[in-house]
């Protein structure tokens, strides 16, 4: 596979990984699907920092169009676009590993739900261990299911922050290959 066509399919990957990481990020500021929870400010910390809206999605999706110019013929085609690509690919890891990082802490910490009387994070400190035990999961009485809400989609935002890692640094090793060897381009072959 030439270095054009890599890019391209790296591109598309990389598209719908952002989609999910952005949808991922909105949804987790509307705990059991409510608006109040976000009015009253009563979200997990994690989700303010935006890892899936700015990390996993605008900071891996503007790389990803600028990748997928890389691949194809035309004026970005070249040597030059091929050793753009793996900065702009380098800022998709940044930002994929960021988004990494807050899934990372709001696995770890918990969700933020209110017991009986009072709002806190009831599992903060505990080394994720409330993960591995549902039975713990009964504290948070409110919103309903919070914890199964926020471990759906910390752990979908985490998985999908690997892969984007995984893709963009794929990238960056297409790209020193294109830039030293070419794109395919020149010889026909897309």
């Amino acid at each position: 596979m030439c270095t054009g066509r890599c890019s391209r399919f790296i591109a598309v990957s990389l598209y719908p990984l952002a989609v999910i990481s952005i949808i991922c990020n909105i949804v987790l500021f509307f705990p059991g699907g409510d608006v109040k929870y976000a009015k009253d400010g009563h979200i997990t910390e994690e989700v303010k920092y935006m890892g899936g809206l700015v990390g996993g999605g605008v900071l891996v999706l503007l790389p990803a169009l600028y990748i997928h110019l890389t691949g194809t013929q035309g004026c970005c085609g070249n040597r030059c676009g091929m050793f753009l690509s793996i900065a702009f690919a380098a800022v998709g890891v940044a930002g994929a590993l960021y988004s990494l990082v807050v899934a990372a802490l709001g696995l770890q910490n918990g969700p933020l739900c209110k017991d009986i009387v009072f709002w806190s994070t009831p599992f903060k400190g505990d080394d994720g261990k409330y993960l591995s035990d549902s039975s713990s999961w009964r504290t948070c009485k409110e919103p309903k299911d919070v914890v199964q809400f926020n471990i759906g989609l910390f752990s979908t935002l985490a998985i999908t922050s690997c892969l984007q890692v995984i893709f963009c640094l794929i990238q960056m090793i297409n790209g020193l290959f294109g830039c030293l060897c070419g794109t395919c381009n020149a010889k026909g072959v897309l």
